[in-house]
């Protein structure tokens, strides 16, 4: 079956089959940000935006995103500079394999709950495994990030 989505601002259709996942689809269509740790929604490497929410594209039926809009860190370059920036300046880096997935969550954070306290960031992220940071630095990271959008224009 075909479905047509619009992915990172372009429509693109594509031929799925009945037992693809978006996680699939996506890394077929050459986006190769989303990474997948586990298969069973547990790692938070494959969160996408589905129609501006974060999903595991894991989870997600390829069909079910027909007529429905797709971000991946590729269609956010310029938000993912900024928080890059917060990551590398408070250690959080390290190996980068669960950037993606992290930086997709903290996106819909700041949409959904711009002035989160270290508590409810923690809650947030708890889906996002790092077998490098310890987490610490990553929530300084991200309160850093949330901070920076304050002063932004």
């Amino acid at each position: 079956m075909n479905v047509t989505l619009t992915l990172n601002g372009r429509q693109v259709t594509a031929a799925v089959e009945a037992d693809d996942s978006l996680y699939t689809l996506l890394r077929a269509l050459g986006m190769h940000s989303v990474k997948c740790g586990c298969e069973t929604t547990n790692c938070g490497l494959c969160t996408v935006h589905m129609d501006g929410k974060a999903v595991l594209s894991c989870s997600v039926p390829a069909a079910r995103c027909d007529g429905h809009a797709v971000t991946t860190l590729e269609g956010m370059q310029e938000e993912a500079k900024r928080l890059g920036e917060c990551l590398a300046g408070e250690g959080a880096e390290q190996c980068g394999f669960c950037a993606p997935g992290l930086m997709m969550n903290v996106f819909a954070l700041a949409k959904e709950n711009p002035h989160a306290t270290e508590a409810e960031i923690d809650a947030y992220l708890a889906g996002n495994l790092c077998r490098c940071s310890g987490y610490v630095s990553q929530r300084r990271a991200v309160k850093r990030y949330l901070e920076s959008m304050e002063v932004q224009p």
